[in-house]
């Protein structure tokens, strides 16, 4: 029997929307929660509504254009490897040649 179902082709390629690649997809949602976070702490206090617009719509647009910059510069997984190497020791120090004399 025939199915009527379409196969999935995109099986392991990376998650991908509107050019953004992997985890930037997070960054942007999460930059964008903060950002109506924000918005509303700001009109809560009593902020003129256009000026909260104005401040909301200039970070947003840094937001987006920062995010997207990555997103190109690094890659999918570039930036994870970029923070891992940064966690990375400059070198190591042993006092003791105890902890190699069982190498033998």
């Amino acid at each position: 029997m025939s199915s009527v179902y379409a196969i999935n082709k995109g099986i392991n390629k990376p998650v991908e929307f509107k050019g953004l690649k992997a985890q930037y997809i997070w960054w942007l949602g999460g930059g964008l929660v903060l950002l109506l976070v924000l918005f509303a702490l700001l009109y809560l206090c009593g902020v003129n509504r256009w000026l909260c617009l104005g401040i909301i719509i200039t970070l947003a647009t840094v937001l987006f254009m920062k995010v997207y910059s990555m997103s190109n510069q690094y890659g999918e997984y570039g930036l994870l490897k970029k923070g891992a190497k940064k966690a990375l020791p400059d070198y190591i120090q042993c006092n003791s040649k105890k902890r190699f004399q069982w190498l033998k």
